[in-house]
């Protein structure tokens, strides 16, 4: 079956999204900032909220990590010190643990690298997080399936092939998989989100939970997702979305946030079940306007009923007009007056009543 657990947070076909905002470092550093951002998540009625996590030193080469790194978007000289300004420690990390576990809401990060799978199991976060980026870093995705923690993992860029050998790499390891589909554009357009992948995810990984993260901007594109299948939605998130850094502008601030977890149990709510059936509150109305078989004039006992002795007529209150035939050829066993409704109990079938008279 289609079903994975975070937390104690069931995730199938059959339940409601499981919402990851997505802070990143939307903190800017700060964890007064964070802290801000998880109560908000949790007040807007998110499932989790998520950080990132780097080694920066064992992530990027020197050169990389020491290049100059000016700008709107920088926190520091270079891009290393810029991004060793945003990155949380241990501390950070056990204090926002604990304050997830008070709020309710699960809380768990990205790990770009092996030394950041280490330390998120050494915090004993619920899952682990695996961005676009490492949908082909196989030493990595077999690393963290063997954490045994539940991974999230995102296709942005990736072609099928790569998403094959990506799952193929996991599931030997570890079952506990969440695939969401995801664009690398920043923000995506309509054009861009191609929601079918989930679909096409769908039946290529039939014990694979799916989900979309999603770089579009507002919520519709997340609401058409869940239609289609995907039961995890992740959505970048930020107290404010004209603050300098490169995830501000397209991510949701909390009413948007807010919005987006009421659309998605709108969603769930109208999609129904699966099953066709007449509902309880349907029912007035089909009586009102639906139709039974009567009697076109009065028909005295022992008539043989024809087709021009009866008509369709509401409210729908007796045999529907498919049972016509049920009808038809048969006798009536006491009077039945124009308008009135034929039922079962007031017909023998023709040769019945013909056999009872001549024996009498």
């Amino acid at each position: 079956m289609r079903e994975l657990e975070i937390s104690d947070r069931r995730i199938a076909d059959d339940t409601e999204a499981y919402v990851i905002a997505e802070i990143g470092h939307n903190h800017e550093g700060s964890l007064e900032k964070a802290e801000e951002l998880f109560r908000l998540a949790a007040a807007a009625g998110a499932s989790a909220a998520k950080l990132q996590k780097r080694d920066n030193k064992v992530l990027f080469t020197r050169e990389m990590y020491n290049q100059p790194y000016t700008g709107r978007n920088s926190y520091g000289a270079t891009y290393g010190a810029h991004r060793e300004f945003l990155e949380f420690g241990r501390d950070e990390y056990l204090h926002l643990a604990k304050l997830a576990q008070e709020l309710g809401i699960d809380f768990f990060s990205t790990a770009f690298d092996m030394p950041s799978v280490d330390f998120l199991m050494e915090i004993d976060l619920p899952a682990i997080k695996i961005a676009s980026a490492d949908l082909t870093n196989t030493p990595l995705l077999a690393y963290a399936a063997k954490t045994g923690k539940a991974l999230v993992v995102s296709t942005g860029g990736g072609t099928m092939d790569e998403v094959r050998r990506a799952v193929d790499t996991i599931l030997p390891i570890n079952d506990r998989l969440a695939l969401l589909q995801c664009t690398a554009v920043y923000p995506a357009g309509a054009e861009d989100l191609h929601l079918s992948v989930i679909e096409t995810y769908r039946r290529e990984f039939p014990d694979v939970v799916v989900g979309f993260s999603g770089h579009d901007l507002g919520n519709e594109g997340s609401c058409l997702a869940y239609a289609v299948g995907a039961r995890v939605i992740e959505k970048h998130f930020t107290l404010d979305q004209t603050r300098p850094g490169s995830d501000h502008h397209f991510s949701l601030d909390p009413p948007l946030l807010a919005d987006l977890t009421a659309s998605l149990e709108r969603t769930r709510r109208t999609l129904g079940s699966p099953e066709k059936m007449c509902s309880e509150r349907e029912a007035p109305a089909v009586r009102k306007m639906g139709k039974k078989l009567v009697a076109v004039r009065d028909l005295p006992a022992g008539h043989t009923v024809t087709a021009e002795d009866v008509i369709a007529r509401s409210p729908g209150d007796g045999m529907k007009p498919y049972r016509l035939d049920e009808v038809l050829g048969r006798t009536l066993r006491e009077p039945l007056p124009a308008d009135g409704a034929f039922a079962p109990e007031l017909l023998d079938r023709a040769d019945t009543a013909a056999g009872v008279g001549r024996a009498g």
